[in-house]
């Protein structure tokens, strides 16, 4: 068990823009959901635009499923598009957990 946790590679974050029907059916709650399940911190906030801005940061494994799940939303939702950005970021300036604004 020890020598697993010396080996985990650092974490990742991406930075996603949910395009479609994203906002006023639940979106960045049910995000918040799925992220804090996931052991995954970051953000969902509304652009805009009307986009919504999700930041996700953790275990690459984590953070690729709750990027599959972005394309799907909660029931109410239709998404058209998901940009995903490549985030440099030190493991000191990780976000303490997931929030939404």
């Amino acid at each position: 068990m020890g020598a697993d946790s010396q080996s985990r590679a650092p974490p990742v974050a991406r930075r996603c823009l949910v395009s479609g029907r994203v906002q006023g059916v639940y979106f960045r709650a049910s995000a918040q959901q799925r992220a804090r399940a996931a052991g995954i911190a970051g953000h969902a906030r509304n652009l805009a635009d009307g986009r919504v801005e999700v930041l996700a940061c953790g275990e690459e494994r984590q953070v690729l499923e709750f990027i599959d799940w972005l394309w799907i939303g909660p029931s109410a939702a239709k998404v058209t598009e998901v940009i995903v950005e490549i985030i440099e970021i030190l493991p000191t300036h990780l976000p303490p957990d997931f929030r939404t604004a």
